[in-house]
């Protein structure tokens, strides 16, 4: 991108990215910002392009800007650039994908925007012609391999129930995946089931689930058996609804962060226990 201008730009004339996929979400982190911001002020600019309506809109600084406003900022510094909408969209996807936390729902539609600009521009990204390789990684990231970068977009095609599920850490990538290539109206019977059963497929059930859908012999029955089926070599174990310790950590934790926590502190006690012992 070629800088134009810098400039002190009105808070109501910006605009977010139509369409951007990084979420901006009120929480401990964001209330930091905000205080930050109150008492330092804003040090990193944002990024921005011109609309013909006179209004901006966010390439980069999209929870500055949340912050901005909820501290009651009226004006903030801002790097202008002259650029069209998918120049935009590259940069704003390139500016993200580096952040140290970053949901797999983010991801995924972070790589889809860019392929879709990219293609718009009439680059290859090769994942349209079926050839997943150097090229698609070389164009959509420059950290994971064009295999992973497909499996990434594949997760736009689920349902936002299902996605949500992924995003918190209760289904993995590899049978996400498997399940993106489930239809809508079979997406909703499965998402019931996990619902009302409180549980989630593991890969080879979700790999029998998207064998069964392409044969077009999957429906609501069949996936109540295959959810319920007994695992195998299924160990007896302990098991809390997120809802029961979510008061316990910060918003924005995710379950897998939270187990994460609740293992170390176990492992905490243990050795306490341990020292009591030997005294």
């Amino acid at each position: 991108m070629k800088e134009t201008r810098a400039e002190h730009l009105a808070v109501e004339k910006l605009r977010p990215f139509e369409g951007h996929p990084f979420k901006v979400v009120d929480n401990e982190e964001m209330d930091q910002l905000v205080w930050s911001i109150l008492t330092q002020g804003l040090l990193t600019p944002l990024v921005v392009r011109p609309l013909d309506n006179g209004e901006y809109e966010v390439i980069s600084g999209h929870r500055r800007l949340h912050a901005c406003r909820k501290a009651g900022i009226q004006t903030v510094p801002a790097l202008v650039y002259s650029i069209d909408r998918d120049a935009a969209a590259i940069a704003l996807v390139d500016s993200n994908l580096h952040r140290e936390r970053i949901l797999p729902s983010e991801k995924a539609f972070a790589y889809k925007l860019k392929m879709d600009a990219l293609g718009r521009q009439g680059k290859r990204t090769d994942l349209t012609c079926g050839q997943v390789g150097h090229k698609l990684r070389d164009t959509l990231s420059d950290e994971e391999s064009g295999r992973q970068v497909q499996r990434y977009i594949s997760l736009t095609n689920l349902i936002p129930g299902i996605l949500e599920k992924v995003d918190e850490g209760r289904i993995a990538l590899t049978p996400a995946v498997e399940l993106s290539y489930l239809t809508e109206a079979e997406q909703k019977d499965l998402l019931e089931t996990m619902e009302s059963e409180d549980c989630t497929p593991s890969l080879s059930q979700a790999i029998q689930l998207k064998q069964l859908s392409q044969a077009g012999k999957l429906n609501m029955d069949i996936i109540f058996g295959i959810l319920t089926q007994p695992k195998a070599n299924q160990r007896e174990k302990i098991s809390f609804r997120t809802d029961e310790v979510r008061k316990f950590f910060p918003k924005n934790y995710t379950p897998a962060q939270m187990q994460e926590v609740i293992l170390k502190l176990l492992g905490e006690y243990q050795r306490k226990r341990q020292r009591d012992r030997e005294r």
